[in-house]
């Protein structure tokens, strides 16, 4: 769609910093692989968090532009499909089940060879359309399939892991996954985003129901928040949250629209603030690995931890290509390339931002 933030120039911005950084199997064929080939989701893998009626209907709208060669405004963020839209969603959920897979199998191999924590293995889907805003029934704001959500299940009903972790630092509050996993017991969804912005969800009171409270933890960090407000964020809840409740595997809803240049919002992580937090979700995912007692048995055999990232938001181009290299550099233990002076920033809330934390840490007992 001619304009829109969620663009298919976004997908080249990231391969071009990464291949202009050296960051890829060609560069450095023993420390990445590139997944080129795998398979679609099959509707019965989107189905397991998705109304069945929902697939079918948006197929329906899809070929409707195949015979139109145009694109179609199917909900008010707005977001868009095309003539390749089904199939791309149906993709890019296939890419994120099969780095699950590759994950999955690349710690039991670590773990069996000796490996050390710097081999953790990690993914990184550079796919879109991105995923956490679609609900049960219906596509919201720029997503279609919510793509980290099928990943979970997948993990959980295909591979026997019961606990599954997912941290969302996009700016948007992940609606669709909140939802989703409101009422579940093993799926912990922490989110970080900015308090206000799209779509207005993800209260700090929002903390799960049933046999499903308090596995739901939400962070709304006031506007201008940064560096410094994520990263206390990370070492007194995220971090804590995930050794309390001892995830089988990490998946990541990896949004670089909280960036200080991103149009949409109005946070201020800077491009290795994105470093530090890939860098600590390998180390947490090192961390709890194999503490879960509900791991099927030849899984804590070869337990190794193990996190997957998939791309959410982010929308400018120069931005999103830096972040996501730097992102790269902190799972690969490597320094940060940002150069960026954080003088020039506005400065961030403190104040609030302290009584926003204070006030999560109360209600989840950190």
């Amino acid at each position: 769609m001619p304009g829109h933030s969620e663009c298919a120039a976004r997908i080249p911005a990231i391969l071009s910093a990464l291949e202009l950084s050296q960051l890829t199997s060609q560069h450095k064929p023993l420390q990445l692989q590139s997944l080129d080939s795998f398979r679609p989701a099959t509707l019965a893998e989107v189905c397991a968090v998705h109304d069945k009626r929902y697939p079918e209907a948006l197929q329906q709208i899809v070929k409707k532009q195949q015979k139109a060669a145009q694109f179609a405004i199917v909900e008010s963020a707005p977001t868009y499909v095309t003539s390749s839209s089904y199939q791309d969603a149906l993709q890019a959920a296939g890419a994120a089940l099969s780095l699950v897979d590759a994950c999955l199998q690349a710690a039991a191999q670590s773990k069996t060879c000796g490996g050390s924590a710097k081999d953790v293995p990690a993914g990184f889907g550079i796919c879109r359309p991105p995923g956490h805003h679609a609900v049960r029934q219906s596509c919201m704001g720029f997503c279609l399939f919510s793509t980290v959500a099928i990943a979970a299940r997948y993990a959980q009903q295909h591979h026997g892991l019961q606990k599954v972790m997912i941290f969302d630092y996009d700016v948007h509050h992940g609606n669709g996954t909140h939802d989703i996993f409101y009422d579940d017991p093993d799926i912990l969804f922490v989110s970080t985003h900015q308090q206000g912005s799209y779509p207005g969800t993800g209260k700090l009171t929002e903390v799960g129901s049933g046999a499903g409270q308090h596995t739901t933890i939400n962070i709304p960090l006031p506007g201008d928040a940064g560096d410094s407000a994520i990263r206390a964020a990370f070492e007194e809840i995220v971090a804590p949250a995930a050794q309390r409740f001892c995830p089988d595997i990490i998946l990541v809803s990896a949004g670089y629209d909280a960036h200080w240049r991103d149009p949409l919002a109005g946070l201020q992580f800077r491009t290795s603030t994105f470093h530090y937090l890939a860098a600590q979700v390998k180390n947490l995912a090192n961390a709890v690995a194999g503490k879960s007692a509900t791991v099927v048995a030849q899984l804590v055999t070869h337990a190794w931890g193990r996190c997957v990232f998939l791309l959410e938001g982010g929308y400018d181009l120069k931005a999103l290509g830096d972040a996501v290299v730097d992102s790269f550099l902190g799972l690969l233990a490597e320094r940060s390339i940002d150069k960026f002076s954080p003088e020039l920033l506005r400065d961030e809330p403190k104040d609030k931002v302290r009584a926003v934390l204070n006030e999560a840490k109360s209600i989840h007992s950190f």
